[in-house]
C-alpha cells in the first residue's frame, strides 16, 4: 500500500502544481492547499494575494464602461442595489411570463431549505423577449463583468428558495461566509418583494476587500487543520461568526429588504448570506453567477461566453453531470416541468 501510495503522489503531483493556479480551494481534499507546512511558509496567503491584485488590475480596466454611481457603490461596500431594473412598462409582463409558465426545473435540498432553478435558455429567451433584452443590456453586463472582474457570460436562472419546507438540518446558506478565497460575481433580480421574514440577501458591508486584517485571517485559517473544523470551510467556503468579523474591523451582516424589480449585484469573496427566514414562503429571483480562475491576467477569452453557447451551457452542465454523476456528482434532481412558484 505504501508503495502504491508513493506511486499515486508521484504521478498526481504535477497535476496537483497546476491546479494551484486554478479556483481549486478544498483545504480537505487536495493535497497541497491543505499542506500545513505548505501554508505555513506562506502558499495560501500568496494564492490569495495574487488572485486578489490580478483582480484589481482587470476592474481598473473594466471600471469606464460601469455607470460611476454603481461603481462607487460597488468599491464601497462590495454590492451594488439597483431598483426599478426594468423599465415600469415591461416588468409585469416579464414577470407574469416567467411566473406563470412551466419549464423544465431541478431542485436541491439543502436543510430546510429547498432550491428550485430553471434554465434560462434559448426557448425562454424567444418567449420572453423582455427578458433577452433586459440580459443584452450593456450597462448591465458592464456591471457584471466589473463585479466578475472578466468580461465573461454569466450563468442565468430562474431560482426559487422555498424555506422551511420540512427538513429537520438547518439551512448551511443561512451561515455568514465567503465562497472562495477570490471574487465571484452573484446577482439577484427580484420578481417578488423579499421581507426581513422572508430571509433577505445579507452582506458584510466592505467585506470583498482583502485588508491586511483579512490576509491575516486568511492566512490563520491555512493552518487550521480541515478535518477539525466544518466541511464547507475546509472545502473553501469559509464560515465566520460576529466575533470574527468585529476582529477583522468589519461591520455586523446587514440584511436588505428589497421591492420587486429590484437587482443586487455583490462579490461573493465577501461575506454573505441568505438571512434566515422566519416564515415559510417563497422567493423567486433571476440568478446570475460568474466565476472565472482568478490567476488569468486577461479579461475576456472565454469561449463558453460566445452567442450560440452561452445560452445553452446550463443545459449541457446538467447533461454532463448526469452522464457522470459518480465521477462529478449531481446534487440537481429533475423535477419534471414546474413553474417557479408550483409550491
Amino acid at each position: 500500500m505504501a508503495v502504491f501510495r508513493a506511486l499515486k503522489a508521484a504521478v498526481l503531483t504535477p497535476i496537483w502544481i497546476l491546479q494551484l493556479a486554478t479556483t481549486a480551494k478544498s483545504f480537505l481534499d487536495h493535497p497541497l492547499i491543505g499542506s500545513r507546512r505548505l501554508n505555513r511558509i506562506g502558499l495560501h496567503r500568496a494564492r490569495v494575494r495574487i488572485a486578489d491584485r490580478l483582480c484589481r488590475w482587470r476592474r481598473a480596466r473594466l471600471a469606464r464602461h460601469v455607470p460611476r454611481e454603481w461603481r462607487e457603490a460597488f468599491d464601497r461596500d462590495g454590492f451594488v442595489v439597483v431598483e426599478n431594473v426594468i423599465p415600469e412598462l415591461d416588468f409585469p409582463e416579464l414577470r407574469d411570463a416567467v411566473l406563470d409558465t412551466q419549464w423544465e426545473a431541478r431542485e436541491m435540498r439543502q436543510g430546510d431549505a429547498i432550491t428550485r432553478r430553471i434554465a434560462i435558455d434559448p426557448p425562454m429567451l424567444t418567449a420572453i423577449p423582455q427578458l433577452k433584452r433586459l440580459l443584452d443590456r450593456k450597462d448591465i453586463n458592464a456591471l457584471f463583468h466589473y463585479v466578475a472582474s472578466y468580461r465573461t457570460t454569466p450563468l442565468h436562472y430562474i431560482q426559487t428558495i422555498v424555506s422551511h419546507s420540512g427538513g429537520h438540518d438547518p439551512d448551511p446558506q443561512e451561515t455568514m461566509h465567503a465562497d472562495s478565497f477570490h471574487a465571484s460575481m452573484k446577482a439577484w433580480l427580484f420578481l417578488r418583494p423579499v421581507a426581513k421574514e422572508d430571509g433577505p440577501f445579507t452582506y458584510v458591508r466592505g467585506s470583498h476587500c482583502f485588508t491586511p486584517e483579512r490576509m491575516d485571517w486568511e492566512y490563520a485559517r491555512s493552518l487550521a487543520d480541515p478535518k477539525a473544523i466544518d466541511r464547507l470551510s475546509a472545502r473553501g467556503s469559509p464560515r465566520i461568526d460576529d466575533a470574527v468579523l468585529e476582529k477583522l474591523g468589519l461591520a455586523a451582516a446587514e440584511a436588505l429588504p428589497v421591492a420587486e424589480n429590484t437587482l443586487v449585484v455583490a462579490d461573493t469573496g465577501g461575506f454573505h448570506a441568505r438571512g434566515p427566514a422566519s416564515r415559510s414562503g417563497e422567493r423567486v429571483e433571476i440568478w446570475s453567477y460568474a466565476r472565472r480562475n482568478p490567476f488569468f491576467p486577461w479579461l475576456g477569452g472565454d469561449l463558453l461566453s460566445l452567442p450560440g453557447i452561452a445560452e445553452r451551457r446550463i443545459g449541457w452542465l446538467w447533461k454532463l453531470r448526469d452522464r457522470f454523476e459518480k465521477q462529478l456528482g449531481q446534487p440537481w434532481t429533475p423535477v419534471g416541468k414546474r413553474r417557479p412558484v408550483d409550491d
